[in-house]
């Protein structure tokens, strides 16, 4: 079920500056305050660590994520995955976690490139080891 929300330009305009010129490790999106459009909250430099991220996840609100995962290989060679993240935590509203949810496909199918994707409701689901167990499979 689509929501009819749109998302704004800018959304697209960090997505490309974090996977064509990796000027960003990660954008949080989030609902503009009258709810009509997808909007970029946070965009991070491209020195952030995973441990920001985490804590740029709001722990009663919902989120969109698109974080540029690095890891190894047991070969050692290094990989990176551009993952997406839906947040939607237990405690959040029900009206913000239905509204998130409908509305969650208009932005994933804008932002091309995409390898993986991530649902958290807890910050346990979002934990490193977690997201580069599912990362990281296949390659």
């Amino acid at each position: 079920m689509a929501s009819g929300v749109g998302v704004n330009p800018e959304c697209l305009e960090a997505y490309q500056d974090l996977k064509l010129g990796k000027k960003a490790k990660y954008i949080i999106f989030t609902l503009s305050k009258d709810n009509t459009e997808i909007v970029v909250e946070k965009k991070s430099p491209p020195t952030s660590t995973y441990d920001d991220f985490l804590q740029d996840l709001p722990e009663g609100e919902c989120r969109w994520a698109v974080y540029d995962f690095d890891y190894e290989k047991e070969d050692g060679s290094k990989r990176s995955k551009i993952t997406f993240y839906s947040w939607s935590p237990d405690d959040s509203k029900v009206k913000q976690k239905m509204l998130f949810a409908s509305s969650k496909d208009a932005l994933r199918r804008s932002l091309v490139g995409i390898a993986s994707e991530i649902q958290g409701t807890d910050y346990s689901e979002v934990a490193h080891e977690n997201v580069l167990d599912k990362v990281s499979r296949g390659n």
